[in-house]
């Protein structure tokens, strides 16, 4: 059996009147590709705040490759690394300059940093780029340097906080080839919040949380198929009659979105044959598809998780802070 690198066990935070987290438990294989998602206010990122000891739970216990995050932070610290959502490099440097400086900061031997600057300056194909001042990357470079910045210190955990939101489809597939490759080529354990579903399709497990709960936790196949049956969406010249007929004749009540009556059936292609002879309001549009993960979210939380992106201007909760404390 795969030995937990991380291992929660009923840890709770409370703000006041208010419980953040409600007593989560889980554990993290070494070595795997872990997805947290959740809605605004869900109680994600206060959770992880607590696992890089930023945040003191109210109760509750937690460890990190072996050490409590209460009691070891500073052997806890060492044993991460972090990509923020906000960038957090300094923009009047070079990228060896950022890069000596977390060296510094995380005391790394002064024997090795210039061969480990120039290891992950490779990982991640910035080795030319190394003298270059910060301001003038592009996004996606800059993403691929923070990367290269957590890795420094030979991490156990690698926590990305929304990691390549606001870049372009290309340059996020990337950023995701370098990341899974760390997995296969350091074992490196990926820890990850993001609200682009196809990057979560990449993690061995995904946990969700709602109100500050855990309410699944599951491969990403299995929250798909817990959605039950195919999708079946349709727009009508009608979809209120649409609808009602639906509900009568089929014994399904669909969801009415935009324009768009979307149900859940077992045996999708057949159940749309039978629909699209015995329906009497005329159809416009008809799609047929397997569950998402998209799906999956809206399923166990009612909202759909496209909606619930981070405010540009996040309050004191809204996402990980930058810096320990």
């Amino acid at each position: 059996m795969t030995q937990s690198i991380i291992h929660v066990d009923n840890l709770k935070r409370s703000f006041k009147k208010v419980d953040a987290v409600k007593g989560v438990s889980f554990s993290v294989a070494e070595g795997e590709v872990f997805g947290f998602l959740g809605p605004n206010g869900a109680g994600k990122t206060t959770t992880i705040s607590m696992l890089c000891t930023m945040l003191k739970p109210s109760s509750g216990t937690a460890t990190l490759n072996g050490f409590d995050i209460v009691r070891q932070k500073d052997r806890v610290r060492h044993s991460i690394g972090i990509v923020f959502q906000d960038t957090t490099l300094d923009h009047k440097l070079t990228a060896y300059e950022n890069l000596m400086l977390h060296c510094r900061l995380y005391g790394v031997a002064a024997s090795e940093r210039k061969s480990r600057i120039a290891e992950v300056l490779d990982i991640v194909e910035l080795g030319d780029k190394r003298k270059h001042i910060v301001e003038t990357f592009s996004g996606g470079m800059k993403r691929r340097l923070e990367i290269a910045r957590g890795l420094l210190h030979y991490p156990k955990v690698l926590f990305l906080d929304e990691p390549t939101i606001g870049l372009d489809p290309q340059t996020r597939a990337h950023i995701w080839d370098y990341v899974t490759g760390l997995r296969k080529t350091a074992g490196i354990t990926i820890f990850l919040t993001t609200h682009y579903m196809e990057e979560a399709e990449i993690c061995d497990r995904i946990a969700v949380m709602d109100n500050g709960a855990l309410v699944a936790l599951d491969t990403p196949a299995a929250l798909k198929a817990g959605v039950g049956g195919d999708i079946v969406e349709l727009s009508t010249t009608d979809n209120v009659a649409a609808r009602a007929e639906i509900a009568t004749r089929f014994g399904i009540d669909p969801s009415l979105s935009g324009n768009v009556l979307s149900l859940k059936t077992a045996g999708g292609g057949e159940f749309l044959v039978r629909l699209v002879k015995e329906l009497t309001v005329p159809i416009t549009n008809v799609n047929l598809r397997r569950p998402t993960l998209n799906d999956a979210f809206l399923a166990l939380t009612g909202r759909q998780i496209r909606e619930e992106e981070a405010p540009k201007n996040a309050g004191r909760h809204g996402r990980m802070r930058r810096g320990f404390h």
